[in-house]
């Protein structure tokens, strides 16, 4: 098992949802964290809190993974001591709608491939030079299984988690010989914010979720440190997880 105590992990999206169940979890495991997202004040909150309760160093940073000049910006200015970050977890995501593509709003598609696709490549571009240097280091893609398979309304959001499988598979491709790690954790229904951005609807998304039993951010987060903590001549290509209520993207046991 690979000690994650005094390692350095940043983490994209980790103001609330899976990346927030990220943080605290490896914060537990005495990792110290660099977190971000678009919402500082929850950031600033949730650094606060897991520096006290963990004896952790916490820097959170305001960004959003989208803006390729303010991602590189951030990741060349980092203080020296977090310079050398150990594991990445590119969680930062967001599906916008459910409209058919005929009906879509075209700037909805923007959002969701520059976050979902750009911004996750932008931010790996600007990490992994340390991690090839140094040989060693880990980086996690929260993929879905829409990444496996399409449904009706998912369309975009599909294309995005589709694009995070091949990037996945393709990176561990252009690492062969070095000792970094990559990952992808594909989950199938949970329940958090991300339906409500994706309903604009809190309360249908609400309903959604209502007659099965969703996964949660802290089963998600569970596999994203399984993976991070195995040994390090072992590398996790992938974990597909659904709640025992979903057969595949499109089926789910409503009761």
């Amino acid at each position: 098992m690979m000690k994650l105590k005094n390692k350095v992990i940043c983490i994209t999206g980790a103001s609330s949802g899976i990346g927030k169940a990220c943080a605290e979890q490896l914060a537990a495991l005495g990792a110290n964290l660099i977190i971000t997202a678009r919402r500082f004040e929850r950031l600033q909150a949730l650094a606060q809190t897991l520096s006290d309760q963990h004896a952790i160093q916490v820097l959170p940073i305001q960004l959003d993974v989208a803006d390729k000049t303010q991602v590189k910006k951030v990741f060349a200015e980092l203080p020296e001591q977090w310079k050398n970050i150990d594991v990445l977890v590119n969680n930062a995501g967001l599906a916008l709608t459910t409209d058919k593509v005929q009906d879509a709003n075209i700037d909805h598609w923007d959002t969701m491939l520059n976050t979902n696709v750009h911004g996750l490549l932008y931010v790996t571009h600007a990490i992994l030079p340390s991690m090839i240097t140094r040989d060693c280091g880990h980086i996690i893609n929260l993929g879905s299984v829409a990444g496996f398979q399409t449904y009706p309304g998912g369309n975009i959001y599909c294309a995005t988690k589709h694009a995070v499988r091949a990037i996945s598979r393709s990176l561990k491709i252009d690492l062969l010989g070095t000792k970094v790690r990559v990952t992808e954790i594909a989950p199938g229904a949970v329940e958090t914010e991300f339906s409500e951005v994706r309903f604009s609807d809190k309360q249908r998304a609400k309903n959604f979720y209502q007659d099965f039993t969703p996964l949660n951010a802290d089963d998600i987060a569970d596999a994203v440190v399984y993976a991070a903590t195995r040994p390090a001549h072992v590398n996790i290509a992938e974990i597909v997880l659904y709640p025992t209520d979903q057969s595949n993207a499109s089926l789910i046991h409503r009761k």
